[in-house]
């Protein structure tokens, strides 16, 4: 039988054999595409175009061996991303949202007191003016026993889960068990909790006649309505001629803060700093007229710890020949964060620009993208904080004061006048009960002990003039001293006795009026306060 083949049919078996090898090396290619061969397996190669951090975390979390926490993974990937751009920008993750922002806000929701953990016991520093606790009857030298009766004494609770404990929403309550010297029972007390005022103003009090002192902290959203009640308070009876602003260990904070604060000296219409980025336009910020000590004598503290907003108020005041800027070299933060929430309650902050003085100085000191530096550890094995002769001036960045004086960028204010940081060399036994805390322990448990007899000084005044720390308390600090297991041998704390005379006569002032007498006692011996308050008599 004759067989006839359709001449379509046999084009197409002459063409299959070249389509199907097409076909093939067709899916090879797109094959080689979407994965390649490693010495373990196929592995997916990612496409180009999207994100690719995205895609990663997308294919870790599909097909990584194990289970992962996909969430945690872009928390610390973000938060290292980050830290290759500069020492500040920064992921905070949710959980930490209210922690971060909390110092900076000015205040906390909580009981109110100040509290210190003696071993482990919860001692009542203070109750804090006008607080909840106070307002129930809490006060200094009280020991928390308990907490919504659960026992707290005698669990070696950590600070941190102190605070946990006693903080809370504004509104809710807490029971707290109170031991009282004097008092066989526990005292029970029901405390609503409140919005606690955290101070950025340290202390303030009158130095010399007609002359203030102002410690601050750090700059958050209530220093400079602090400042004013504090400048106004000291000025009532007397007019201030002259004021020593101390920003030593202050590291910053609010720039809306430093403005308002370097206002207050200024007069009307003086350029304060300004700022730039690559894309942020140039921003000033001038003072206005309305300023509370514009024209008598001023001094400003500032330290290897002065940063940010710290150091655009003491180069403010140093650029315009407004006062004299004395201590050490601040520490040379000049980039701005702005911080941008996330909608998952984290938020980043992220450099945007940079902080100038008035002259055209960077705060900014040079760093290294993605490596962290000790600076503090760097400057004291260059003698650094002990002689300005150790401190290389970039010669290439000169700049002039408004009356023409020469001062140097390339990061932090240096000085007009410096002084260097105490180099005196105390006794082993001193170090040994002031570095593991035995001295304040003891202060603590001497102003607890005599308290009803400390009441005689009804203010903190009358405590520094008329408290005095004899032989006899001197004797019951080395006898604590060495029930803790440190021994004075030979007599060693003889070298030393006028500080651990100070050392007491301070902390037992903190225990009974806070800071109002810890400062004017421990600044006796303050040299940078001591040379300041020289400069302001000279001036």
């Amino acid at each position: 039988m004759n067989s006839t083949i359709d001449p379509g049919k046999k084009r197409l078996n002459v063409w299959l054999p070249l389509l199907f090898a097409l076909v093939l090396a067709l899916g090879m290619y797109l094959g080689s595409k979407l994965q390649t061969e490693t010495a373990n397996g196929p592995s997916i190669v990612l496409r180009n175009g999207g994100n690719k951090l995205d895609q990663i975390l997308k294919l870790v979390e599909n097909r990584y061996v194990d289970s992962v926490d996909t969430e945690d993974l872009t928390d610390k990937t973000i938060a290292e991303l980050l830290t290759q751009l500069d020492p500040y920008s920064a992921y905070i993750p949710a959980a930490n949202y209210e922690e971060a922002n909390q110092p900076l806000e000015g205040n906390f929701e909580g009981i109110g007191i100040e509290f210190y953990k003696l071993n482990d016991t919860i001692l009542v520093v203070s109750a804090l003016s006008g607080g909840p606790s106070e307002q129930v009857g809490l006060r200094g030298g009280d020991k928390i026993v308990t907490v919504d009766s659960v026992l707290v004494a005698g669990q070696n609770l950590s600070n941190e889960a102190i605070i946990k404990k006693l903080r809370g929403k504004k509104g809710s309550k807490v029971r707290v068990g109170i031991k009282r010297n004097g008092q066989k029972e526990l005292m029970s007390f029901t405390i609503t909790r409140d919005r606690i005022p955290i101070y950025s103003v340290d202390i303030a009090y009158l130095v010399a006649p007609a002359v203030g002192y102002i410690k601050i902290n750090k700059f958050s959203a209530t220093t400079a309505d602090e400042f004013r009640q504090a400048f106004v308070k000291l000025s009532s009876s007397t007019p201030l001629k002259g004021l020593v602003l101390d920003l030593r260990g202050n590291p910053g904070g609010y720039l809306d803060a430093a403005i308002r604060l370097a206002d207050e000296f200024l007069p009307d219409g003086k350029l304060i700093t300004y700022t730039e980025g690559r894309t942020q336009p140039r921003r000033d910020f001038n003072s206005s007229s309305s300023g509370l000590f514009e024209t008598g004598k001023l001094v400003v503290l500032i330290d290897e710890g002065s940063a940010s907003a710290s150091e655009i108020v003491s180069g403010a005041i140093q650029d315009w020949d407004r006062g004299e800027v004395i201590g050490r070299r601040s520490f040379g933060k000049g980039l701005v964060q702005e911080q941008f929430d996330m909608r998952d309650g984290s938020a980043v902050r992220l450099t945007v620009s940079r902080y100038y003085t008035p002259s055209g100085r960077s705060i900014q000191k040079p760093y290294e993208s993605g490596k962290s530096s000790d600076d503090f550890l760097e400057r004291l094995e260059r003698g650094e904080l002990f002689s300005a002769d150790s401190i290389h001036q970039n010669d290439s960045l000169q700049f002039r004061t408004a009356s023409g004086r020469l001062v140097f960028g390339g990061g932090g204010i240096m000085p007009d006048v410096f002084v260097p940081a105490d180099s005196n060399k105390f006794s082993d036994y001193f170090n040994a009960i002031n570095n593991t805390g035995t001295l304040i322990q003891f202060s603590y448990v001497y102003a607890d002990q005599q308290r009803e007899q400390l009441e005689r000084f009804k203010t903190a005044e009358a405590f520094v003039k008329g408290f005095q720390v004899d032989a006899a308390l001197v004797q019951a600090l080395i006898a604590y001293a060495k029930s803790e297991g440190i021994e004075n041998k030979g007599e060693a704390y003889k070298k030393d006795l006028d500080t651990i005379r100070l050392y007491l006569k301070a902390n037992i002032g903190r225990q009974l009026f806070s800071n109002e007498a810890f400062f004017p006692v421990i600044q006796q011996r303050d040299k940078t306060l001591i040379k300041a308050l020289e400069v302001l008599r000279a001036k």
